[in-house]
């Protein structure tokens, strides 16, 4: 009925546009996800770094998920959230995956930062040496943190719906109108601060290691070492730093999504959250091309396709 489909021009274009962006970020991070469970069952074990990505690629394909059910009803069908548990169980969800890809690629960030990263602290080869004995209890901390901010959130959303009837909206809790009460607000700035820490370790993880690559390089180019080692460390460097910038971006937008006076439709939100639904699947692919066996794995299925549409 026109009640319960009620779609502008705007929300027409965002739902295709969004479409396309997750369902290729799930492909994308489905592939990462599909090719480390066959290795760990072929190796019966996975490598810390392979565990990080394998949890980060799960975690990002439920991301996308629901935020593409979420977004899809908000704008196509909102009045399915006039139904109680529907938009708080959509919203939790939502947020716990969105909270575990920001503290699982903060570990990730971490775990190359102690991995590559060379100084003389005590505690700095402690950690290099216990690495792969942390990087379980990490990801344990960052799905716990997770749902305990997730299971806060449920309890909020809740609320805010009592002090306003049928709100109707897209993003994530802090699009839930309502009065800002104490409650609410304790919740909302742990919700902040979740991603300000996380954001903070990746912030200190890529300045320690940009300067440890960066002194190599120099001590490399004092004693004519071998250029094709110095154009290694070159490039490890722009990959650190590229994926620092979209990270920052990433947490940049997000926060502005956060701000109730930008969440109006206009081409600069709408480009913003453009940006926010690529950002998974195309930072995913990043990882899959500096990653040896992601990236052959890839060019063998490209190949083998390529082969099969040339005999026919």
């Amino acid at each position: 009925s026109p009640q319960q489909f009620n779609v502008t021009a705007y929300g027409a274009t965002a739902v295709a546009i969004v479409t396309l962006q997750v369902f290729a970020g799930m492909w994308i991070n489905a592939f990462i996800v599909c090719v480390l469970c066959v290795a760990g069952v072929k190796k019966k074990t996975l490598t810390s770094n392979e565990k990080i990505l394998l949890t980060l690629g799960c975690s990002r394909f439920w991301h996308l998920c629901f935020s593409w059910v979420y977004s899809f009803l908000s704008i196509i069908y909102p009045n399915y959230f006039y139904v109680k548990p529907t938009r708080q169980i959509l919203l939790s969800i939502q947020d716990f995956f969105d909270c575990s890809n920001f503290w699982v690629s903060a570990c990730l960030c971490v775990f190359y930062c102690i991995k590559i990263a060379n100084f003389r602290n005590r505690c700095f080869i402690y950690l290099k040496v216990k690495i792969d004995r942390i990087v379980p209890w990490l990801l344990l901390g960052s799905v716990l943190l997770s749902l305990a901010i997730s299971s806060s959130l449920y309890d909020i959303i809740d609320k805010a719906q009592c002090n306003n009837h049928c709100p109707t909206g897209q993003g994530n809790f802090s699009k839930v109108s309502g009065k800002m009460d104490d409650v609410f607000f304790r919740i909302y700035f742990i919700y902040g601060f979740g991603f300000v820490a996380s954001f903070t370790a990746v912030i200190f993880s890529a300045v320690f290691l940009l300067f440890s690559l960066w002194k190599h390089k120099c001590k490399m180019q004092t004693n004519s070492m071998n250029s094709l080692s110095m154009d290694a460390h070159i490039k490890a460097m722009k990959s650190i730093l590229s994926f620092f910038i979209m990270y920052s971006i990433n947490f940049v937008f997000l926060t502005l999504t956060l701000i109730p006076s930008t969440r109006e439709e206009n081409p600069m939100m709408f480009l913003i959250y453009v940006f926010l639904y690529a950002f998974p699947g195309f930072h995913s692919l990043i990882l899959i091309f500096s990653n040896p066996k992601l990236k052959n794995t890839l060019i063998r299925i490209l190949y083998g396709v390529k082969c099969k549409v040339c005999i026919r």
